[in-house]
């Protein structure tokens, strides 16, 4: 196979991993988007029946967690893509990508205010301040330096469960919480400005969240995507497949088990899911792992997947953008205000039919454009200048957008 083929199979195949992992973001943030119990922290509404709770727990032990870590890796990973392709072109790289950090930021508070406090485009647009700094380090240092931060954030909510097994957890938390959703739902289907007033109330209690705990675990994911991508183990997957087995093998074993003391500890106190948070810390990534290493092996035999998730991949910022739009425009007083009417049953099927139509629209949009279109202004952000050209390219590329 040619150098040009193989970068455009690897290329295509890092694309289907992103739609893969923007299909399981939509099912993890549709959930919060649909619910004011959820954005307060309670797990749904006492009215749920048996077979909502099943897939609420299914939700919670496969999905929740796994696939933002797949998001960061690709982000990580894309990132030596970047590089590269600034070195190639004779690019100054650290003010390009400096101004693509300061797009994605001000992508990512529009985002945060008008559709969803729990964006992730801004904790991006730090981290990659961080690649900035570490984009020269070896890959093993990069590895070692993850474990490190996934280790510190465990041990950081071990040390809260011990503080809540110590008795410092706080009483008539559940109903306090119940209060507080309903207050939300009260006020997310109401009139935009209240909706916009109750996202800037919950960016408050989000933030301390996303600097302390989320923050760090983007950055480790995004380390690992770094080494990766400085390795250029993605290049031939064909020549990886022992070490892609060895993380299926891995991964699931640990991984699931991670994920199944996760989802009993859920809802059972506060000490008990501060130990399910510590638990699933160190294993939720490896079940990521696991995850995108059975992806990529079974995706040589399943072209057509490829063809299908790859489109939505190459438009993942517009495409994780767009959900939250739909979703507002379902859920809030932006249109219907259906704020926790949807079972969760519901909702895994609706975050199923958006993601269909995205896939459908990514097609047909790609079939004219090379880019997204928030791509594209992501793109006029980075270069100041219009991006050249604007229609189809056959050549190989990487769809710089979410997550890189």
């Amino acid at each position: 196979m040619s150098d040009a083929r193989l970068a455009a199979a690897r290329i295509a195949s890092v694309d289907a991993l992103r739609g893969f992992s923007l299909l399981g973001i939509l099912v993890v943030n549709i959930a919060f988007l649909a619910s004011g119990y959820r954005m307060a922290g309670m797990a749904e509404p006492a009215f749920q029946s048996s077979l909502d709770w099943s897939v609420r727990w299914v939700v919670t032990m496969l999905v929740e967690n796994k696939f933002y870590l797949l998001f960061s890796f690709l982000f990580g990973y894309s990132f030596t893509l970047q590089v590269d392709s600034a070195a190639r072109q004779g690019r100054p790289f650290v003010p390009m990508f400096l101004r693509r950090l300061a797009g994605l930021l001000l992508l990512g508070l529009a985002h945060a205010v008008l559709l969803f406090p729990g964006d992730i485009l801004t904790t991006y647009a730090a981290v990659g301040l961080a690649l900035l700094v570490f984009r020269k380090i070896k890959p093993r240092s990069a590895v070692v330096l993850a474990v490190l931060l996934t280790a510190t954030l465990a041990l950081g909510f071990v040390l809260l469960a011990l503080l809540a097994t110590l008795g410092l957890d706080t009483a008539g938390t559940v109903a306090d919480t119940a209060t507080e959703a309903a207050r939300s739902d009260t006020a997310l289907m109401a009139s935009v400005g209240q909706i916009v007033t109750e996202h800037l109330r919950k960016l408050s209690l989000i933030i301390l969240f996303r600097v302390f705990f989320q923050g760090p675990a983007v950055l480790a994911a995004c380390l690992i995507g770094l080494a990766v991508g400085k390795l250029g183990a993605l290049r031939d997957i064909s020549a990886h497949t022992r070490t892609l087995g060895t993380l299926q093998w891995v991964g699931f074993t640990l991984g699931l088990g991670g994920a199944c003391v996760y989802t009993l500890s859920a809802w059972h106190g506060t000490m008990h899911k501060f130990w399910g948070e510590a638990v699933d810390l160190v294993t939720a990534p490896l079940l990521a792992a696991a995850y995108a290493a059975t992806f990529l092996r079974l995706l040589p035999s399943m072209p057509r997947v490829a063809r299908v998730l790859a489109a939505p991949g190459r438009m993942a910022l517009s495409n994780y953008l767009a959900q939250s739009l739909i979703c507002s425009l379902i859920f809030t007083g932006y249109g219907l205000g259906l704020v926790d009417r949807a079972s969760p049953m519901l909702e895994v099927l609706m975050a199923l039919g958006i993601f269909a139509v995205q896939v459908g629209y990514s097609h047909w949009w790609l079939k004219s454009h090379r880019y997204g279109p928030v791509e594209w202004l992501l793109r006029f952000l980075t270069y100041w200048r219009r991006p050249t050209p604007a229609r189809v390219s056959l050549a190989p590329h990487s769809s710089a957008a979410l997550p890189e």
